[in-house]
């Protein structure tokens, strides 16, 4: 199981996790073709990242405790090879949740000074169960914003969407992969102990649902993340349909940037895990593909 830090990240981790999160977007996964774009190498996928981070924080924490919500921004990619090191500041949070700066840095080799690659801050929710969940307040869904009508044959208002159920065989490999053995998703005895009936999926699991519709669906293969929000609404069980929608909110042409709402539900339509994502699409494999709506 690879839970230190330092991590040295390899070829072998990205398509470990493209194949548990379904995206292989080619930057994570292709060497040739990410030689062509501005990245020059593959890159880690954000929730590979994201997942490295909660297998640190859980440990730091005085107790347990369920991650409920999570903003990030890339600033520079994580590359093959490079030395992953992650670092918490605690932060003023409301009553009874637990706040953290995160920083996950990363630098290629020694000597080479430590970039930041994930810059975010981090909600827990201790002792968490599911009444807990569902006294959180919730993210207001984001309102579309002017911007531009098209942008590589993508338009506002177009949408993605992906169905799934996790297995025990996919919990078992995000815990191998990434370290994160919180007890909320490895110990079923402690998770029903805390009302969830079971195992719950990991917040990165679930978010790698959106993953895997940016890199893969809309805007398509060659999308690079810039910035995700997260927050968790309610608790999504092994074996438990689910399904995730990423749609277009705004375009910025300039720059190359689309803002997406992302949205995992249940099997009985109730919100799990609901965001926002900010993308390049610089990279884009097809520039010109025509996107359903």
């Amino acid at each position: 199981m690879n839970d230190a830090l330092p991590r040295v990240l390899s070829q072998r981790d990205f398509d470990r996790f493209a194949a548990l999160s379904h995206d292989d977007n080619p930057i994570h996964c292709d060497p040739a073709f990410a030689r062509g774009t501005h990245f020059g190498a593959t890159v880690a996928h954000g929730m590979f990242l994201f997942s490295l981070l909660c297998a640190h924080t859980w440990r730091q924490l005085p107790g347990p405790a369920l991650p409920v919500g999570q903003t990030l921004m890339f600033p520079t990619p994580a590359f093959v090879g490079d030395t992953v090191q992650i670092a918490l500041a605690p932060q003023h949070t409301p009553a009874g949740l637990a706040g953290y700066g995160t920083t996950v840095g990363s630098a290629g080799g020694p000597g080479e000074a430590q970039r930041v690659t994930a810059v975010g801050e981090s909600l827990w929710l201790p002792d968490a169960g599911p009444e807990g969940l569902a006294r959180l307040p919730g993210d207001t869904a984001p309102a579309p914003e002017a911007g531009d009508a098209s942008l590589y044959g993508l338009r506002p208002g177009q949408e993605a969407g992906a169905a799934r159920a996790f297995t025990q065989a996919d919990l078992d490999d995000y815990i191998t992969l990434t370290g994160d053995a919180n007890p909320y998703h490895a110990d079923p005895a402690f998770a029903r102990a805390r009302g969830f009936g079971g195992p719950v999926v990991p917040l990165p699991l679930l978010a790698g649902m959106f993953s895997d519709l940016l890199g893969t669906r809309l805007p398509g293969r060659g999308t690079g993340w810039m910035k995700q929000s997260l927050r968790l609404a309610s608790a999504a069980r092994l074996d438990e349909p689910l399904t995730a929608c990423v749609r277009i909110m705004r375009l910025r042409a300039g720059k190359d940037l689309v803002n997406l709402a992302s949205v995992v539900t249940g099997a009985d339509g109730r919100v799990v895990v609901q965001g926002e994502s900010l993308v390049l699409v610089r990279n884009l494999a097809d520039k010109g593909a025509c996107r359903a709506a």
